[in-house]
């Protein structure tokens, strides 16, 4: 019996191990974002609190990194080339699951938190998302679509970093604010939130956003995917009035 009793504590002991660990409390100002005619974007307020072990903050400050991440989506990438004077189409490659939408905030500079492996694995940055290609082998070759996709994203505000921006008050409360682009597209949103120690991921948590339209939006949306035939009727139906109505304004001036 006596040396049945440590195997009968260990598992005891690894619970007592896992509650050590300090622990997230997380939030965002906005979970359902609705998007009309006049949406011009979101700025999100990504907060919340770091629980730690009988109240006791480690001697050194913690980091946190937030990412909000919007649903994912196969694109491809085309490369123009100049023949003869005239711009065309050369090589090509499909990624099959680039975010639709990427922000990114950390309270120091990311290579300062983490090494190169950690930040791969929990896709901390534009240049760790895992895009899964679908074609060239070429490392060196799909390095340069990958850097074109996250450059042209960059530029359309879809792909954000806002390194050392996160604020963290007395090792116990942070908050971020990252900006959602107005060409976001509708559907389910993540913001997770990582707590960094030591260069290791400690504790993580989600918080779920919905972005949807609203108003004539929505039912703009709704009538072309429920009856796309009489929304496609509707729709010539109107250009050829409007290419109607501005002949004869163009033929009595």
């Amino acid at each position: 019996m006596r040396r049945v009793a440590p195997l009968m504590l260990l598992p005891a002991a690894w619970l007592l191990g896992a509650a050590a660990q300090p622990q997230l409390v997380p939030d965002v100002s906005q979970r359902d974002v609705e998007i009309q005619y006049s949406f011009t974007g979101a700025d999100l307020l990504l907060f919340g609190a770091i629980v730690y072990p009988d109240g006791r903050r480690p001697d050194k400050p913690a980091d946190i990194v937030v990412v909000l991440k919007g649903p994912e989506q196969s694109i491809t990438i085309r490369e123009k080339q100049k023949v003869a004077g005239i711009w065309v189409n050369a090589d090509t490659v499909r990624f099959r699951s680039a975010p639709s939408f990427y922000a990114m905030a950390s309270s120091r500079p990311i290579d300062s938190i983490v090494d190169e492996r950690t930040a791969a694995i929990y896709e901390l940055g534009v240049d760790k998302l895992q895009l899964s290609p679908s074609s060239l082998n070429d490392s060196a070759e799909l390095s340069r679509f990958q850097e074109g996709l996250v450059d042209l994203r960059a530029r359309s505000g879809l792909f954000v970093e806002r390194p050392g921006t996160v604020e963290i008050t007395d090792g116990v409360l942070y908050r971020a604010r990252l900006p959602l682009s107005a060409r976001v597209i509708v559907g389910d949103y993540t913001a997770e939130t990582f707590l960094v120690q030591d260069g290791r991921v400690v504790a993580a948590a989600v918080r779920d956003i919905t972005v949807r339209k609203s108003g004539f939006e929505q039912f703009m949306a709704r009538a072309a995917e429920q009856w796309s035939f009489l929304y496609g009727l509707v729709a010539i139906a109107l250009a050829v009035g409007m290419g109607w109505a501005a002949g004869a304004v163009a033929r009595r001036i």
